[in-house]
């Protein structure tokens, strides 16, 4: 393959291996099927003569977005298999490696500022999906074990698939039924457990209509924005709640994100030994000004929140921790 020069995205995290523009040559070469779904943005042409810098896909169309997945994961993360049910979740992978990234730096500033890697760093995964994503990248780059919960039987049943055919996966990566879907920790930490970190994406909608309307709103914008080799914008005819899939416990629950994040801050406080730091994202900066007060009512010892920028999109997450100061500088993450 020829050498390029492809553009660094600064806002991202500085070991995020994405922080370049997608190299469609090197993905194209590690997962063929990704071909048949490129084409070259014109728009971009007119700016840049360099064709192989203005390759790209329909980001509104669940195959193509599927496929760049499965050619990310092959070229980046070891992966042999990967692949979701339809109307699953297919997750923005250069956001979730972010996540991942930003959390390892979280653990070395409570660890001499050295990010403790290894299988003994054990990370709870509330919500794992059927795509398995943050475990594949948490071990990848970091070699951490993961328990990955989830309330869906069938999205467990595909990430099980996930992990038996990549063998490494096997002894990293355990998976648990929540059987009782408005619990979040119940059941699930046991007390010979502990927990390095937590990681959760928690639903973001609080009803199904919500849900389906943000959908279109995320199409529609993909659509205008997208141009064909020929120059016109292509309008694709899919319908937008199948081109950005989600089961229920994916998209939404009732009281939404924060309904679903207090409910995890106020269990919490019944673990508080066995987890370092609870972590999970906020998409809604509003929710923030709620979530600390909870923090405080229920005696979170240390909160923080880390900011993350995507391009134009600024996300975080929340971290709080019921340890006390000597509790944390006694944690092992070695056990």
């Amino acid at each position: 393959m020829k050498n390029k020069i492809i553009p660094e995205k600064t806002t991202l995290h500085p070991r995020n291996p994405h922080r370049f523009r997608y190299d469609f040559e090197k993905l194209i070469y590690n997962y063929p099927i990704l071909k048949n779904y490129i084409f070259i943005n014109e728009h971009h042409v007119e700016q840049n003569n360099n064709e192989l810098a203005n390759q790209t896909i329909d980001f509104a169309n669940p195959e193509a977005v599927k496929a760049l997945n499965k050619a990310i994961l092959v070229s980046n993360y070891g992966i042999q298999y990967w692949d979701i049910p339809k109307n699953y979740l297919c997750p923005p992978i250069p956001g979730r490696a972010d996540y991942i990234h930003y959390l390892a730096d979280l653990l070395a500033n409570s660890n001499d500022q050295i990010i403790p890697e290894g299988e003994n760093v054990i990370g709870l995964d509330v919500g794992i999906g059927s795509n398995c994503i943050y475990p594949i990248i948490g071990n990848y780059e970091y070699q951490w074990s993961f328990v990955g919960t989830d309330i869906d039987e069938n999205a467990l049943q595909n990430c099980k698939k996930i992990i038996a055919k990549n063998p490494h996966l096997i002894e990293a990566i355990s998976l648990q039924l929540q059987t009782e879907p408005r619990f979040v920790f119940k059941n699930i930490i046991l007390p010979e457990d502990k927990f390095a970190f937590t990681i959760c994406n928690p639903p973001f909608h609080s009803s199904q209509e919500e849900a389906t309307k943000a959908s279109i709103r995320k199409v529609t914008n993909l659509k205008d924005t997208k141009t064909t080799t020929r120059g016109k914008a292509e309008l694709s005819e899919a319908k937008p709640i199948l081109n950005f899939g989600g089961q229920n416990a994916e998209l939404w629950c009732n009281g939404g994100e924060i309904g679903f994040i207090t409910q995890m801050i106020y269990e919490s406080v019944k673990y508080p030994l066995q987890v370092f730091w609870y972590t999970t994202l906020v998409s809604k900066k509003d929710n923030l000004r709620s979530i600390y007060k909870t923090l405080n009512k229920v005696g979170a010892v240390e909160i923080k929140t880390i900011e993350m920028a995507q391009g134009q999109k600024i996300s975080r997450f929340v971290a709080w921790t019921f340890l006390s100061e000597k509790q944390q500088k006694e944690w092992k993450f070695y056990v």
